[in-house]
């Protein structure tokens, strides 16, 4: 990937960002949040999706966080910037 493309990339990731917070206003009230709390070892993240009908499916997965996850979750609060 040359300059250009990973130029255009970011670009298109902002953008994409940005559209994103201006349909989910409260989203990014939330990230901050945790980010500014901080995510130490020990804390349980919880994700669940409910899909639409006709199924209305729901997933959930739950982890807590181990000392070895910091480091990533750290660079990915750096990516979300």
């Amino acid at each position: 990937m040359n300059i250009g493309s990973a130029m255009n990339l970011m670009s298109q990731g902002k953008q994409a960002w940005a559209t994103f917070k201006q349909n989910h206003p409260e989203f990014p009230k939330f990230l901050n949040y945790v980010k500014n709390k901080g995510v130490p070892e020990g804390t349980v993240i919880t994700i669940n999706v409910k899909y639409p009908e006709p199924d209305g499916q729901n997933v959930h997965s739950e982890i807590k966080v181990k000392a070895s996850d910091v480091q990533l979750l750290r660079m990915l609060e750096g990516l979300m910037k």
